[in-house]
């Protein structure tokens, strides 16, 4: 006979042996669909079984302690984790938080990329989590280090009017900066010059001056956490309209500091107009718009010239190199920090006029037919389609994983739907003019902004639902986390919530999708930078659990 005690022993031992292993599932860990320490491997520690497969990432990187082993560091160029999708990870149309620590750096030569998605590109379905850099939007760098958070299920895009920036016939530039989006506009009445102008909601936009005596302001970009215009004398005839009659000449760059006061930066030598603005690697460049030669930005109004006999004008930052648009042919230039490479001929003839990154390709869109071509490697191009009858192809922007494209003649918006194929989402302005142009991109609140030409109005489109943070994410590890939460996505960093935007209609939202999940990569790039322990609940944490994650 086996005494009473033994059999309790016997018990509490199998009982061990059955969980031993198990997760302990307490406080802000209910609800754990998957843990991702990233921390010598990539492995799923929920008890999900959601174990990623690792495509390149250095495994042993610094963590936050600083000691190798601790987090897994991202090259930016093909590198990432892909964990397969299963039934728990199937969110559906529930609640969710994703967590992360992430670290970036400040002086970079590429995009900073993706934190994680799951999203299938044909049906539009699923998330993106991304920290956006948007080069080369015709000339501006639209956004810089925003956190942008976006959920869809193929819900077919809405663009509501903005309303006109003061007397614009041309909004050249967009860009977001501290929180706020600021349009560079072209007035060309005689006694008229170029604003820049501060979306204050609805139709109604902020004057915040002047910077030049010129008839525009051609671009703008965020550089050391200051918003930068250039100016310009811009020929109207270029569109098909009667020139300005204000034809002071521009080329000088400027300093917001604030208030509607402008500092002058210096001018670019030769220079009657700016056309673009860019960050690389931590200075800033600025082309000519009717001159061939750029320049870099060596403080106290002093302006370099790096190249001449180059008509460069969008540029934009892909793979440690700077790329440049051109005006003298349909061509593409590469420069590496030193020297300018020889071009890269997309077509015979014709020009090329902007960049976006898309799915860890750089795009490139151009005149006169139409098209736009991709890259991986930066030599090798390859065409992916033309935008509807389109002549001309302009600002561009990945919006919620998908790229948007804006055209000429008929100032329409087209979607990227792979494969060659472009969808129209709309005609922006419907003047009765030969040429109209969707010339300027930016992302801002979760929508994505096009500026136009000749109503001079601004745009908005909501694909799905999304939330941005619209100020600049500070290098360092940071702490970050993303919320689908009944009819609101939010945004934290550092335990702070830092934004917040409504669900339109929830129900409809279903995130369901047979695509893998995606650590590292994503609708706009691979991610430049290091991540640690990601967490992904099944639930809504609150305030105080997120901060508690730390």
């Amino acid at each position: 006979m086996i005494p009473h005690s033994l059999h309790s022993r016997t018990a509490v031992a199998l009982f061990l042996l059955a969980t031993l292993g198990a997760p302990i599932v307490r406080g802000a860990d209910r609800d754990l669909i998957g843990h991702w320490k990233l921390a010598g491997d990539a492995k799923d520690s929920s008890g999900h079984g959601n174990d990623g497969q690792n495509h390149g990432v250095d495994l042993t990187a610094p963590g936050r302690d600083g000691k190798p082993g601790g987090a897994a560091r991202f090259d930016g160029i093909n590198t990432f984790i892909e964990v397969p999708a299963s039934e728990s990870l199937a969110l559906g149309t529930g609640d969710f938080t994703l967590t992360v620590w992430a670290q970036t750096t400040r002086e970079l030569d590429d995009v900073v990329g993706d934190l994680v998605s799951k999203f299938d590109p044909d049906s539009r379905r699923g998330f993106n989590w991304c920290i956006k850099d948007g080069y080369g939007s015709v000339g501006s760098q639209a956004n810089f280090r925003n956190i942008q958070f976006g959920i869809d299920s193929g819900t077919e895009p809405q663009w509501i009017d903005c309303g006109r920036p003061g007397n614009a016939v041309y909004v050249m530039a967009l860009a977001v900066h501290n929180g706020q989006l600021f349009a560079g506009t072209c007035e060309p009445g005689q006694d008229q010059m170029g604003h820049v102008y501060r979306f204050a909601g609805g139709t109604s936009w902020i004057d915040c001056g002047s910077p030049d005596q010129s008839n525009a302001v051609t671009a703008l970009a965020v550089h050391n956490g200051q918003l930068y215009a250039g100016t310009g004398c811009y020929r109207l005839r270029g569109s098909l309209l009667p020139d300005s009659l204000n034809t002071t000449l521009g080329g000088k760059i400027f300093r917001y500091d604030g208030d509607g006061r402008w500092i002058v930066s210096g001018s670019l030598a030769g220079a009657e107009g700016v056309g673009g603005l860019c960050v690389f690697r931590g200075q800033l460049h600025a082309s000519s718009m009717y001159h061939q030669a750029q320049y870099r930005f060596d403080g106290d109004r002093e302006w370099a010239p790096v190249a001449s006999g180059l008509w460069i004008y969008a540029m934009g930052v892909f793979n440690h190199e700077l790329f440049g648009s051109c005006w003298n042919g349909c061509r593409v230039f590469r420069f590496d920090g030193q020297n300018w490479s020889e071009p890269a001929i997309l077509e015979t003839a014709g020009q090329t006029y902007s960049f976006d990154v898309h799915a860890g390709g750089l795009y490139c869109g151009t005149w006169k037919n139409g098209h736009v071509y991709f890259t991986h490697d930066g030599e090798t191009w390859s065409d992916a389609g033309r935008l509807g009858n389109e002549m001309e192809v302009m600002g561009m922007a990945v919006y919620n994983g998908k790229l948007y494209a804006g055209t000429l003649p008929l100032a329409q918006v087209f979607r990227y739907d792979g494969d060659a194929g472009w969808t129209n989402t709309g005609t922006l302005d419907t003047s009765d003019v030969r040429y109209r142009r969707a010339w300027s991109m930016a992302l801002f609140q979760g929508q994505l902004f096009c500026g136009v030409l000749p109503s001079g109005h601004v745009h908005a489109l909501t694909a799905g639902a999304a939330v941005s943070n619209d100020h600049e994410l500070e290098p360092g590890w940071k702490h970050l986390a993303a919320v689908r939460e009944r009819d609101h996505l939010k945004l934290y960093v550092d335990g702070q919530q830092v934004a917040e935007s409504v669900i339109a209609d929830p129900a409809v939202l279903d995130l369901t999708n047979e695509q893998p999940l995606r650590i590292g990569f994503g609708g706009n790039d691979y991610f430049c930078g290091s991540m640690s322990d990601l967490r992904l609940y099944g639930r809504a944490l609150s305030p105080d659990e997120i901060t508690n994650r730390r």
